[in-house]
């Protein structure tokens, strides 16, 4: 998912994060609607290291990332970007902010602006996730429990996202942008309902380098 057009492919996929369910051996059962509801009932905050691999619509190219990904409910994540590059993504429940500590460079906008049928606002937000997207299951045999949502909005870069859940865990997003572009997150290490403080999602501006609004 893509928040500014101009940003390096890294930061542009990870927000835009940010995410999110009964594993079955064998064939996996089409009821990944009544698992995504499960899993977002009573999720107040999660943690998460994940894997991001992200293919152009050609196929040409794939790039990969590794970092963590926290949430708090409603409406503030972070994703910390620790390879190939150093780079963060805050939102603090009104705006958010993209530092490339490489660049020294921060872009931050409104965080209503930029949300509309992304991952993030299917974890961020506590409203009901059939206010933001059409849902139906999806029938695999990889020993998850999948479940495709399609965004309500239509001026939003994101065409779908299918999510896979293992054991009652969130496993595996795909994303993929109206140009064809696939972000596939993988997450370990997950924790939910972790204790989370405020202050985690509050932006500090960095002392030098540039600090550009877009909106």
């Amino acid at each position: 998912m893509t928040l500014y057009p101009n940003r390096r492919p890294v930061a542009a996929a990870g927000l835009v994060l940010l995410l999110a369910l009964l594993t079955l051996t064998g064939a996996a059962r089409a009821d990944g609607i009544a698992e995504l509801k499960d899993y977002l009932s009573g999720l107040n905050s999660l943690s998460a290291d994940f894997r991001q691999i992200t293919i152009t619509a050609d196929g040409g190219q794939t790039l990969e990332s590794t970092g963590t990904f926290y949430l708090l409910r409603p409406n503030r994540f972070r994703w910390d970007y620790e390879t190939p590059s150093e780079q963060q993504i805050i939102a603090d429940g009104s705006r958010i902010y993209v530092w490339d500590k490489e660049l020294e460079q921060v872009t931050h906008r409104s965080q209503k602006a930029v949300l509309d049928g992304t991952p993030a606002q299917l974890l961020a937000s506590d409203k009901p996730v059939e206010d933001y997207f059409r849902l139906s299951d999806l029938d695999r045999s990889d020993g998850r429990t999948w479940v495709e949502l399609v965004p309500k909005t239509a001026d939003t870069e994101v065409a779908r996202l299918q999510i896979g859940f293992r054991r009652g865990e969130l496993d595996t997003l795909v994303m993929e942008d109206r140009f064809g572009q696939l972000t596939r997150f993988i997450f370990t290490d997950l924790k939910r309902n972790p204790q989370l403080q405020y202050s985690m999602f509050r932006f500090k501006r960095p002392s030098k380098g540039d600090f550009l609004q877009i909106d």
